[in-house]
């Protein structure tokens, strides 16, 4: 296993919610849209369940490609059940294209930017999604998101 995909997996096992409802969808995405508004960063911002987006932010200077780009990473994470630079780091590890084969069609994006919300003992429920910067740099925006909100919440904020 290699060093980015034991990190990746490591983020999952962390990054756990104890529930995770409409309200906490609300918060959580409110908090990395604000996260991305400091940082000067022009991304959509989405966060949903299977057939039901539960939060949605468009920043300036997104386009509509970014749409394609939030449902493909997010439909990923559904699938898989990881987060969508796991999946990929996986998949580049054994040498596997997601595209031949059947795995995956023109419907996914194997690619960093969405990650699985998870809740202790009931498995993942959701997908939080970021899309207009690099793969790598929309997964970090996502993951220091969901860790600034789970270390607030646990603190008692938000």
């Amino acid at each position: 296993m290699s060093d980015l995909t034991a990190a990746l997996e490591r983020e999952e096992h962390e990054l756990v919610f104890d529930e995770f409802t409409h309200t906490t969808a609300w918060e959580l995405g409110c908090l990395i849209t604000e996260v991305a508004l400091e940082a000067g960063h022009a991304v959509g911002i989405d966060i949903r369940r299977h057939g039901l987006v539960l939060f949605r932010s468009a920043l300036p200077g997104i386009t509509a490609d970014q749409d394609e780009w939030i449902a493909r990473k997010a439909a990923v994470v559904l699938r898989m059940e990881a987060s969508s630079a796991l999946v990929a780091a996986r998949f580049t590890e054994r040498g596997i294209d997601p595209k031949t084969g059947g795995w995956l069609g023109s419907e996914y994006a194997v690619t960093g930017g969405s990650f699985p919300i998870r809740v202790r003992g009931g498995g993942v429920v959701a997908a939080a999604t970021a899309s207009g910067l690099s793969s790598r740099d929309d997964h970090d925006l996502i993951v220091e998101g969901i860790r600034s909100y789970l270390a607030a919440t646990a603190d008692g904020g938000v």
